[in-house]
């Protein structure tokens, strides 16, 4: 069994989501969005609510998303991304609905079995290599972080790694950015 990757080129995470928006399914575009935006786990993005990122009284999305994890309950306080809120924004919204439902009343959350579809039907018309699922998202976060500087043992705490060895294997360093560093570094 292949191990999930992260999607290392960027014009390819955005014809990922672009690839939904296309077809006019703002939802799905949000799902993966949202997914790379918030390196949440794909259990904890589809129990989002609408009054977890929007507030209605002062018709605004809000600033920062909190959350408690499903798998550590651990409590995260998520900044949301001008991107998040963009594909956010095309959506209709409903107080307690869930935002990535799966019923046309947004009583029920999308089954993680039809994320995943989701994901792999994007990632096949758009020509994504590699072992590509929902948890991808989550690790594609990361491995963007990674490469615009951010220090692993920042990433361990958003993440809520344990270990820094968990945090490395996510960020899915291959042995051609290995060679990078060794043939990039002038000292001489």
């Amino acid at each position: 069994m292949a191990t999930t990757e992260p999607i290392r080129d960027k014009k390819l995470v955005q014809a990922l989501a672009k690839y939904w928006l296309d077809r006019g399914n703002v939802r799905n575009h949000g799902l993966i969005v949202v997914g790379v935006c918030t390196a949440l786990r794909i259990s904890d993005v589809l129990s989002l609510r609408w009054e977890d990122v929007y507030n209605f009284e002062l018709d605004a999305f809000r600033s920062h998303l909190t959350i408690i994890e499903g798998k550590t309950a651990k409590v995260q306080v998520i900044a949301l991304s001008r991107s998040a809120v963009a594909a956010l924004g095309h959506m209709p919204r409903e107080r307690h609905q869930y935002i990535f439902s799966g019923a046309r009343d947004g009583s029920t959350p999308l089954s993680r079995v039809q994320a995943w579809r989701i994901i792999k039907a994007a990632a096949a018309a758009v020509g994504a290599p590699g072992a590509i699922s929902c948890h991808s998202l989550r690790k594609t976060f990361g491995y963007f972080a990674w490469k615009s500087g951010v220090l692993p043992v920042m990433l361990m705490d958003l993440y809520n790694h344990s270990s820094y060895d968990i945090t490395r294997r996510y960020l899915g360093i291959s042995q051609d950015e290995r060679d990078g560093v060794y043939l990039g570094l002038t000292i001489f």
